[in-house]
């Protein structure tokens, strides 16, 4: 995929590249449910988030420092109902945590209680704080959605992050993975003199493969975030995906590639400017290789997830014939028509753009064996 590609794919509006309003919650089925279960994902809960969304008295909105709407609300509760809420979250942050040791939690509290209702997953956040020195740290608590949770897996698998998150029947705990909002670092930090302009932009390269070769999509700048790392007389960039509900959902190929959005353009003409052509292909050449690393050393556990992820329905029949349709054209491949379900794209997707790098990791292997 070349950067170039994108101003001629993308209208002045960028209305073709909007993925669909709301995405429907799809269930988790068996087989998915017993991988979870075998994997350690699958826990026994104190709270479920029925007990958070039906127990709600009212909200208010929750407002930055700024004053600006955040979209979110924030949610208070009876106090029939929330000495136990309270205590389930606390032992919730436990189990994210410190794997259920209940030795820490004494001095830990809740301090708010968030719920969106503007997010397809209508998402709780809670913030939980050190009572000795009001640090706090943030969780969430989501409806249990198939979709999600493959994207949580294949970012746990595929990408350099590692992801800690527990299911229980229908609720979803997710932990907060820290970094700057990529709407918010465009606006507040792309143009500010210390930041290394040409290691974000081949970060953002990367990024926009890791994306597409797992087939994740609607990376707009506010589905993910920037996290910053000092270095040796610098700094050092990482993007993070934080919302996985449009995994191998959407039909269009241009969907999952965050380059096409025109929330991502400022990143994109970064990128133009300050790489040329040969470093671009060498970026995205490293990705896949450390992507090809990864599908070898957890072969067993992700052919597992994809054959499981393969007999599962996450999307229309429309949204596969036309995904398969436009990968089919792109590479030029009769192989993505057979393909019956999501879960068979994102493995044909995987072997169309990883099995030269797969090919070489083979080959350098056997010559060490030998």
């Amino acid at each position: 995929m070349h950067f170039s590609d994108q101003l001629s794919s993308m209208n002045p509006s960028g209305e073709s590249n909007k993925p669909s309003r709301k995405k429907p919650i799809f269930p988790v089925i068996e087989p998915l449910r017993n991988y979870l279960k075998i994997h350690g994902r699958e826990v026994k809960l104190p709270v479920t988030y029925r007990d958070l969304l039906q127990h709600i008295t009212y909200s208010v909105p929750l407002r930055d420092k700024n004053g600006q709407d955040t979209l979110w609300e924030t949610a208070l509760y009876d106090m029939r109902h929330w000495d136990f809420i309270r205590e389930g979250l606390v032992q919730m942050y436990a189990i994210l945590k410190t794997e259920g040791d209940l030795t820490f939690t004494k001095h830990l509290d809740v301090a708010r209680i968030d719920f969106c209702s503007f997010a397809n997953s209508y998402p709780f956040r809670i913030r939980i704080v050190n009572k000795f020195n009001d640090n706090y740290d943030h969780y969430y608590i989501k409806q249990a959605d198939a979709s999600r949770i493959y994207g949580l897996e294949l970012e746990h698998l595929l990408s350099p992050n590692r992801i800690t998150f527990f299911t229980y029947h229908n609720t979803l705990v997710e932990e907060h993975i820290p970094g700057i909002p990529g709407d918010l670092f465009i606006k507040n930090f792309l143009d500010d003199p210390q930041t290394n302009k040409i290691r974000l932009s081949k970060e953002f390269v990367k990024f926009n493969e890791r994306c597409f070769v797992r087939l994740l999509g609607d990376m707009r700048s506010y589905n993910f975030v920037v996290d910053i790392t000092p270095d040796i007389e610098d700094y050092q960039y990482r993007i993070r995906a934080i919302d996985f509900d449009q995994q191998s959902y959407e039909g269009r190929k241009n969907l999952y590639i965050p380059q096409f959005f025109k929330e991502n353009k400022a990143l994109v003409d970064l990128s133009l400017k300050h790489l040329n052509k040969e470093s671009i292909e060498q970026y995205q050449t490293e990705e896949r290789t450390m992507m090809a690393f990864r599908v070898a050393s957890s072969r067993f556990r992700l052919m597992e997830l994809l054959n499981i992820m393969s007999r599962d329905a996450i999307s229309t029949p429309e949204k596969l014939h036309q995904l398969r349709s436009e990968l089919g054209t792109y590479f030029k491949s009769p192989a993505f028509s057979k393909c019956r379900s999501m879960g068979q794209l994102v493995k044909r997707q995987l072997k169309q753009t990883l099995q030269k790098n797969l090919a070489l990791l083979q080959k350098n292997l056997s010559k060490f064996e030998d």
